[in-house]
């Protein structure tokens, strides 16, 4: 049986051929699908952000802050401050957070789970109670004691056994913390029994109590008499303790990188040169 054929009339007029088209583009006259419409709107929003985030990404303006933490020993506050801002300045987006007290009280912090990223103590002795809880410290300044007295000495204090005068009103450091220890190790080799007013958690709270007349005379590191209004007198016996300050790098830093940068900052010729003029001797 023979296939039917189509009969096309040929006497119709006929338009121009108009070419196929190629995709799944949206035919004239047709209605975009909803659903399409807001799939390409979402599209495009999340193309417009990838694109805006990947912007950000390599704006060297727009870096993300971070926070450096800082434990530092109290009598390191003017320096360390100084340093912050250099540190700061340095690294775009980190600010450096100081948490400064008494070294002994620092390390008590860390070993109930405070954070920090770095642990900087005025003596040795209290770095190695920080145990597992730091790396391997660096020391990076040394300090010795000397007599913080009122202003123009009004007791006229010349030396360490005038602290030990019925009228003269005393502060020393605790012995528990740095300033406390090397107190105790001089008074030791000297044989000068002192009977002070108080004993303090940290070298700035002695002082303080010298600095307001609470006390007439204070034992207190060397680089401390120019943050308070009052004059120092030096002893040679200071010589039998002095302190070695080191610095590390928390084992549970967040910011480790940073932490290594601080104490290359600490440890190099800037922080040098700022621990000197503050007073510090290199270790």
């Amino acid at each position: 049986m023979m296939p039917s054929v189509e009969h096309v009339d040929t006497n119709r007029p006929r338009g121009p051929v108009r070419p196929m088209r190629r995709g799944r583009g949206t035919r004239p006259g047709r209605r975009l699908n909803p659903l399409r419409a807001l799939f390409a709107a979402v599209l495009a929003v999340g193309m417009l952000t990838t694109a805006a985030c990947s912007s950000a990404d390599t704006d060297p303006g727009s870096a993300e802050p971070r926070e450096l933490v800082v434990f530092a020993a109290a009598s390191l506050e003017p320096t360390f401050e100084q340093l912050a801002q250099t540190f700061e300045a340095e690294h775009e987006g980190v600010t450096v957070q100081l948490n400064l007290a008494g070294s002994s009280d620092l390390v008590a912090q860390i070993s109930e789970g405070a954070p920090a990223d770095v642990l900087a103590t005025a003596n040795e002795r209290t770095m190695e109670a920080a145990g597992d809880f730091v790396t391997e410290p660096v020391p990076f300044a040394t300090n010795t004691l000397v007599i913080a007295v009122n202003p123009g000495n009004p007791r006229g204090i010349d030396g360490l056994q005038d602290l030990a005068r019925d009228d003269v009103v005393s502060v020393i450091c605790a012995p528990q913390v740095p300033c406390g220890a090397a107190t105790v190790k001089i008074l030791n080799a000297t044989g000068v029994n002192l009977q002070p007013a108080s004993e303090e958690n940290s070298v700035t709270d002695v002082l303080g109590k010298v600095a307001s007349g609470e006390a007439d005379a204070g034992l207190v590191y060397t680089t401390d008499i120019g943050r308070a209004e009052v004059d120092a007198v030096p002893f040679p016996e200071a010589a039998e303790a002095i302190n070695t300050y080191p610095i590390a790098v928390l084992r549970d830093a967040e910011q480790p990188e940073l932490a290594r940068a601080w104490i290359d900052l600490v440890t190099g010729e800037e922080g040098r040169a700022v621990l000197a003029e503050a007073g510090f001797d290199q270790p």
